[in-house]
């Protein structure tokens, strides 16, 4: 029905359905770099927009992919929490969503720093200076979530990825949750080795389980595995988060000790955090943090990538940059229309391009 997006050219692919002219924002708007990073089902690239020649992370979704797996309502919710939430230095952008026949499309800002995964994996671990800098933003970000009575339920190394200058933003919130005020959701839904124990129980939860996913992070940046790791046996990890208490090693300072203790409390409603935020914030782990300075992004950060130029994609792993720019958009079957999925974020594409100015 249609035929494959071109690779790297400045001439629009000329056959991508815009739905509405409206809209304004298509396809053919984007020029294709790179393949980055793929999911369950998704793929993302680095593309060019032609009229202003910036660079964005273009996540893809196939429909038909979407359908199957009755996902349809979580990616609009994660549209919906990306395009209405205030911005945040620690929280990716979405700058643009469309859709065709085919396939749904994000335009997010492109971190070249790549996954805080990918890092951990070289480095092993990080020290407790480390994982304290990149732990204050995750703080941060989960802060300004849950003031918006959204949880995020997908806190990992791989959904945490670094902006040029080495600081974080939280990505992918196809596993968020809004409107929440307690704990009121049900789903059992997360990465497995970071599930709390109350989503496991299926007991409720709510904000507390983004809390002790940042304890599964911070111990996983510390020692290179999660507390509660056990290869192959999903059971016995489910049995271990449910009821096995947490291994410190020794080598931990005391307040790192302490932190770990209380995000890892069983009871969400004794859990480090469950009042709010500056329970953690206050933590003596956390003594020699400025937040504002933090969140004004004036520390110096641990690791700042080294990049050619702004399409440098070295922080990424090989085998996605070196696929083939084949992306198809060959279908025999036109897939229903997602309503109010388009989305044009005009307003901060003007306070970027004012900043870009001064």
């Amino acid at each position: 029905m249609q035929g494959n997006w071109p690779a790297a050219s400045n001439k629009p692919a000329g056959n991508e359905k815009v739905l509405k002219k409206s809209e304004g924002i298509s396809i053919n708007n984007f020029t294709l770099l790179k393949m980055i990073g793929e999911g369950a089902y998704a793929k993302v690239y680095l593309v060019r927009k032609l009229d202003n020649q910036k660079v964005y992370a273009l996540k893809i979704l196939k429909k038909k992919k979407i359908q199957e797996l009755g996902q349809q309502h979580r990616v609009i919710l994660e549209k919906d929490i990306l395009a209405n939430i205030e911005s945040h230095p620690f929280i990716i952008k979405l700058h643009y969503s469309f859709q065709n026949d085919t396939k749904l499309f994000f335009a997010l800002d492109f971190c070249p720093g790549g996954e805080l995964f990918s890092i951990l994996s070289r480095k092993h671990k990080f020290d407790e200076e480390q994982c304290r800098f990149y732990a204050a933003q995750i703080v941060l970000a989960i802060e300004h979530l849950h003031k918006h009575n959204i949880i995020y339920r997908d806190l990992k190394p791989e959904n945490v990825i670094l902006d040029k200058e080495g600081y974080i933003r939280i990505s992918d919130f196809g596993l968020s949750k809004d409107n929440i005020e307690d704990q009121t959701a049900f789903s059992v839904c997360g990465t497995p080795e970071y599930l709390a124990p109350e989503i496991l129980n299926n007991s409720g939860h709510g904000k507390p389980v983004d809390w002790w996913a940042l304890g599964n992070l911070i111990y996983e940046m510390l020692t290179g595995l999660p507390p509660f790791y056990v290869e192959n046996n999903r059971e016995e990890l489910f049995k271990k988060i449910k009821y096995t208490e947490i291994t410190i090693p020794s080598y931990f300072s005391k307040a790192c000790k302490d932190l770990l203790t209380r995000l890892f409390l069983k009871n969400p409603y004794q859990r480090l955090g469950s009042n709010g935020a500056e329970e953690i914030k206050d933590h003596p782990w956390f003594t020699d943090v400025d937040w504002d300075k933090m969140l004004q992004k004036k520390y110096n950060a641990p690791f700042v990538p080294k990049l050619k130029n702004e399409i440098d994609v070295s922080n990424f792993d090989d085998y996605f940059v070196h696929q083939p720019l084949n992306e198809s958009y060959q279908d025999n079957q036109i897939y229903h229309e997602f309503s109010n999925f388009s989305f044009v974020n005009s307003l901060k594409e003007q306070n970027q391009n004012k900043m870009d100015l001064e």
